[in-house]
């Protein structure tokens, strides 16, 4: 096997960096429909995007303002519902929304309450087997968890939830015929990227919030 020498494989040296302040920085993370139980029972829906998996826990980042993180302090039962790429219309009309009524004072002006977010989303709710609030019905990963634990973050601004994952249900699509793994040249998860809706592929769509909304060319 013949060797090239360093001079003909090495990398043409990068440019310098450029010391930036983005506005978020959500590097291209998963999206995640959460449900929580509100307190007369009926289930609240809403898109995020900081979530993580530490074994079988789920770490996630909900706004503290929020219906979610209300929800979260009082009722510990949520599903975690990853949505397919192709679901990013769905999540895009949730994302104006709020289940705070009356609008969380950080919110007003930007967004708006419903409450039937999953009418307002054009997404159906499917009964959950351990946990109060429902499935979204038509996602291909559904994680009925329990929270663990839950604090601020570092600037209050967030609530920081662990939570338990109690039972995973997956689109039988997407698993590995016979055994109890996601098959990942199955399984696409949709990504955001900058405020702006990704698969594993080209980009679909930018949120209502993106600041670097894409041309259109002819």
């Amino acid at each position: 096997m013949d060797t090239a020498s360093p001079s003909s494989t090495a990398a043409a040296p990068a440019a310098d960096h450029l010391a930036v302040t983005p506005s978020i920085l959500y590097f291209g993370t998963p999206v995640v429909l959460l449900t929580t139980e509100n307190e007369d029972g009926s289930a609240n829906l809403a898109p995020m995007s900081s979530a993580w998996a530490l074994g079988q826990v789920i770490v996630l980042g909900v706004g503290a303002e929020g219906q979610s993180a209300h929800n979260l302090r009082r009722r510990h039962d949520l599903v975690i519902n990853l949505p397919a790429p192709e679901q990013w219309p769905a999540v895009e009309r949730l994302a104006p929304l709020t289940g705070r009524d009356p609008v969380p004072a950080g919110k007003r002006g930007t967004f708006r309450f419903a409450a039937d977010k999953f009418g307002a989303a054009g997404l159906c709710p499917q009964p959950s087997d351990l946990v109060g609030p429902p499935r979204v019905a038509g996602c291909p990963i559904q994680m009925e968890a329990r929270v663990a634990a839950a604090r601020p973050d570092a600037a209050g601004d967030f609530l920081i939830v662990e939570a338990r994952v109690l039972r995973v249900h997956a689109d039988p699509r997407i698993v590995v015929s016979g055994t109890q793994h996601i098959d990942p040249a199955a399984w696409s998860p949709l990504i955001y990227n900058f405020r702006h809706y990704f698969g594993l592929g080209p980009e679909l769509g930018h949120t209502f919030r993106s600041q670097t909304p894409r041309r259109r060319t002819s």
